[in-house]
């Protein structure tokens, strides 16, 4: 069994620091947008869910951490990019 989690860390609470974690979680193919449930999700492929107990429950405490520190609005904006590139969409500079 697996324990180990594969959520990368915070580094900063800042708009570069979400921006580089979700990259990051980008990378680890376990983007996500950051108004759903981490515990809703699931994986296309075969229906499970695409984060453990363990991950579910760091994901919502970054998510909470970045709330609190640059504001909703904020993390969406970092989170926007990563989910364009992620669908193929490049954005303008």
């Amino acid at each position: 069994m697996n324990t180990q989690s594969r959520i990368p860390k915070l580094n900063d609470v800042s708009f570069d620091g979400a921006l580089l974690w979700f990259s990051e979680m980008k990378c680890r193919d376990l983007h996500f947008h950051p108004d759903d449930d981490p515990a809703t999700l699931e994986k296309i492929s075969d229906g499970t869910p695409s984060f453990t107990a363990l991950e579910i429950e760091e994901v919502r405490f970054i998510i909470d951490e970045l709330d609190a520190g640059i504001g909703h609005d904020q993390v969406i904006e970092a989170a926007y990019p990563i989910a364009m590139h992620a669908m193929g969409i490049m954005l303008d500079a």
